[in-house]
């Protein structure tokens, strides 16, 4: 990836700015407590009482200043849950996918929703099942991306300063840092994105200090996006706007049920970030966690004890234990048991190393190809 030499944001920030929330994952490695009727997102994991969806729209509320400011991209299976966990949402901000695509279609129909009415808006896209415990922070850092997007038409990501070699999470290596230096965060040319590195390569990222998460947050103008799609997916950008315009003539939605299943299943990572020379980073910290698998919930409510227990739970010989049922009156019991995850939800068990959790989505998947199973999965 090259680094452009004119990096400097303009004073032109007055761009309205729309929050997208992608909201059509199906959270897999959660199983058994996200469903395939009921992933993640729409899950309360800690005692807010607010589902992961809620919580990720009232942060955004507070940066666009009003419910109906937010759009939200999912699946046609999730979209009476999005109604029901966001009833201020108006329902035209609700744009429901024909068939998942991964990110770089979601992102492209979002943007050219919104260049029909706001062309000159700066769009952000934010996972819907994602924690953050510091939510000032948060914003400071989202209102920074949008006056540099807005202001030198670049793509921003925000990056996570690392705190162990997490081998989950895509890296950013940054390069030369951009602005004037009076701003609170640093931005800086991206210079390379990895993908879910090995341990020995996370060590070195992690000693290096050059490199940060991928957050999968994303600040841009609306025109600058639809531009990387025409210069860096012509076919993908092609196929879309073709039927989007088929459907506003027609007042339907026949061309995009018809288009949508036949786009590439590909992120915007790989689509567009990994093509540009025009991305930049903002590594900060505001108490991100992206709640990929259990392992998550050690981090979210780990305390003095040798386990994690969400329930009632007696061990004899246990540690390094995350346990957690959905009924009160259940009880988990365990011995001679070390670094384990154990759940009891929805009619289902699961019992699984800690270093074993990402291979939970194979499982799920053996259950959807078994018809005596699919209801489990």
């Amino acid at each position: 990836m090259q680094t452009s030499p004119d990096l400097t944001p303009s004073e032109d920030t007055a761009a309205p700015f729309v929050p997208v929330i992608l909201a059509g994952g199906s959270g897999e490695r959660f199983w058994p407590l996200s469903r395939r009727h009921r992933p993640k997102q729409f899950l309360t994991l800690d005692d807010s009482g607010r589902s992961l969806l809620q919580a990720t729209s009232d942060r955004l509320v507070e940066l666009c200043g009003e419910p109906e400011g937010l759009m939200v991209v999912t699946g046609n299976d999730y979209r009476s849950q999005v109604l029901e966990q966001l009833p201020d949402m108006p329902l035209e901000n609700l744009l429901v996918e024909p068939a998942a695509r991964d990110t770089a279609p979601a992102v492209l129909y979002a943007a050219l929703r919104i260049g029909r009415t706001q062309p000159g808006a700066v769009m952000g896209v934010f996972p819907a099942d994602h924690r953050v415990t510091d939510t000032q922070t948060f914003s400071r850092v989202i209102r920074q991306a949008i006056a540099l997007a807005a202001g030198s038409g670049r793509l921003v990501t925000i990056g996570i300063t690392p705190t162990f070699p997490a081998t989950g999470y895509g890296y950013i290596q940054r390069g030369e840092s951009t602005g004037d230096g009076q701003e609170e965060f640093t931005a800086y040319a991206v210079t390379r994105f990895t993908e879910k590195p090995d341990s020995e390569t996370a060590q070195g990222f992690l000693a290096d200090g050059g490199y940060a998460w991928n957050s999968g947050i994303f600040v841009w103008k609306v025109s600058a996006i639809l531009d990387a799609f025409r210069q860096h997916q012509p076919e993908l950008f092609g196929q879309l706007s073709a039927a989007m315009d088929a459907d506003a003539n027609g007042l339907t939605h026949r061309a995009l049920r018809e288009t949508f299943p036949q786009l590439p299943k590909i992120s915007i990572d790989y689509a567009i970030l990994e093509k540009s020379d025009a991305v930049s980073v903002i590594p900060a910290e505001f108490g991100w966690d992206d709640l990929g698998d259990w392992n998550a919930l050690e981090r979210l409510l780990k305390g003095e004890g040798e386990n994690v227990a969400v329930g009632r739970h007696v061990g004899l010989d246990t540690g390094g234990a995350i346990l957690y049922t959905t009924n009160g009156d259940d009880l988990i019991a365990t011995i001679g048991l070390e670094d384990v995850v154990v759940v009891r939800a929805n009619e289902v068990t699961l019992v699984v190393r800690k270093d074993r959790t990402q291979d939970i989505k194979r499982v799920v998947q053996q259950l959807k190809e078994h018809p005596d199973l699919e209801r489990f999965a």
